[in-house]
């Protein structure tokens, strides 16, 4: 998401920071070549220049061209103005889910993913919410349709109104009211039908459903991917049904993203939710200033930490943390590591959500160090016995040579492997005695203070510029061994200057 942007601001603002001082024609350069950036993410025109006015206006006084750090200064007011552009007046408050069972409409054209995110949507509020939640299709024209939603509902665990043969949009919306209060559901969400294109005969349609409905909360779904097309989609739904949010979907994708940037400016309408792939869980909420740290490759550590706990029991993390701070890190310790990772997305998820890996991201993928190097990684740990996974040091050449026959590697990829074991059991214990680690787990599972806060923040920003897991580059990345525990007891080994 944001990717070419990303990496147009990142070349930006790295030539402001490396200057010493800087005059308001600096500033000037700098702000046109971030306008043109927007521009080419198709950002609508007015919304790039009023964001470039405002901008400009508070990075050129005084108390920043004259800070200490005024590149840096610059950088602050360009993130802090992409938040209130996102988020507009106040982050959107969370759905209205009162009064059950509460409607809540799904509108958009065909071809948006709009039966799709009602599934994830519905996922979303049984798992994260507890709320029971019954789904109901009012798509009578296209083909099977109805039989996908039910299928989707049978894969995340929800329940969907029955078919009825014959019967109209209107009258299964009444019949989904009807069913979801007698039995008991807190949210029953309505899959509208969707067009190719805008009609009069569309409009008329989710207007009687919305009539019969009164839902509480009306949802655009607009494909990302359609830049500006989208805005005005929106625009067009607001005017003639009324919506109260929009959902981006497709946001994984290589699309520009000036949709995402533009529609909060010109609809006034907050996004609620982004869609960043095909699975079910693959639906997250939009928060504002966490899509900026992105657009500008400072991370999203909150993002992580969630991650983080979906794959990890508190249980589990204190049992590792007692292991750590004995200084006992041993190859069945790494493989769980690897395993992690592979659970929170793979390498290149995890290192999108890192400060500072924008750069790195790439350059990692460019090098061959992908989820493939996790799974032979894996591979050659699984061709270790039970006694060499637990004691490493009784690895010798004899040893090494049928390990990594096992594994159908080089001895040389098992010669990396336990490079970089030794390097990370000396960090995690380095880590263990300081506390550090123990006090970031805690404010990880909700279980600390201030102080457990502070840790989780330090050891995130220990992370720039660091690839996760302890998987190391290779000589041309350059760098000495150092690091900070990442949430879930992930690891990452620090990268010096690239060569």
């Amino acid at each position: 998401m944001f990717e070419n942007l990303s990496e147009r601001l990142g070349g930006v603002f790295d030539r402001l920071t490396r200057q010493g001082a800087l005059t308001e024609a600096d500033v000037a350069t700098a702000l046109r070549e971030v306008r043109t950036a927007l521009l080419e993410a198709d950002v609508a025109l007015p919304v790039a220049r009023d964001f470039i006015a405002r901008v400009q206006k508070k990075a050129t006084g005084q108390a920043v061209l004259k800070s200490v750090t005024p590149g840096q200064q610059v950088v602050k007011v360009v993130h802090d103005e992409l938040v209130t552009m996102l988020k507009g007046e106040g982050d959107p408050a969370a759905l209205k889910i009162d009064n059950p069972p509460a409607p809540i409409l799904m509108v958009g054209l065909q071809g948006s993913g709009k039966t799709t995110t009602t599934a994830k949507l519905a996922r979303r509020l049984r798992e994260r919410e507890g709320r029971r939640v019954l789904m109901a299709s009012l798509d009578t024209r296209r083909p099977a349709a109805m039989e996908q939603l039910a299928i989707l509902g049978r894969q995340v665990g929800v329940d969907v109104l029955p078919i009825v043969p014959g019967q109209g949009p209107v009258e299964i919306a009444r019949r989904a009211i009807n069913q979801a209060t007698l039995g008991g559901y807190d949210v029953v969400l309505l899959d509208t039908a969707g067009r190719l294109q805008i009609d009069r005969e569309l409009m008329d349609e989710v207007a009687e459903v919305r009539d019969v409905a009164r839902p509480r909360e009306t949802l655009l779904v607009v494909d990302g991917l359609t830049g500006q097309v989208a805005v005005e989609v929106a625009q067009e739904f607001d005017a003639r049904v009324g919506i109260s949010g929009v959902v981006l979907t497709r946001m994984d994708g290589d699309g520009r993203g000036g949709a995402a940037l533009s529609m909060r400016a010109v609809t006034g309408k907050p996004i609620r939710f982004v869609g960043l792939g095909e699975k079910m869980d693959a639906l997250e909420t939009f928060e504002a200033g966490r899509v900026a740290g992105r657009i500008l490759g400072m991370g999203d550590i909150v993002a992580l930490v969630e991650k983080a706990q979906e794959v990890l029991e508190a249980e589990q993390a204190e049992r590792m943390m007692r292991r750590f701070q004995k200084g006992q890190f041993n190859m069945n310790d790494l493989r769980a590591q690897l395993d992690q990772m592979l659970k929170m997305g793979g390498m290149q998820s995890v290192m999108g959500l890192m400060p500072g890996m924008g750069k790195m991201q790439k350059a990692a993928e460019e090098a061959g160090f992908d989820d493939r190097m996790i799974r032979r990684q894996i591979a050659l740990i699984q061709s270790m016995t039970k006694k060499e996974r637990a004691n490493p040091d009784l690895l010798q050449a004899s040893r090494k040579r049928r390990i990594a026959a096992g594994a159908g590697l080089e001895v040389a990829e098992l010669n990396k492997l336990l490079k970089m074991h030794r390097q990370m059991a000396d960090m995690m214990k380095r880590l263990g005695k300081g506390g550090m680690l123990r006090q970031a787990m805690k404010a990880m599972f909700g279980k600390g203070d201030a102080a457990s806060e502070a840790a989780l923040m330090q050891a995130a920003a220990g992370q720039a510029g660091k690839l996760p897991g302890g998987l190391g580059l290779p000589a041309g990345f350059g760098g000495t061994p150092r690091g900070a525990a990442l949430p879930g007891g992930l690891s990452g080994l620090g990268l010096g200057k690239r060569k």
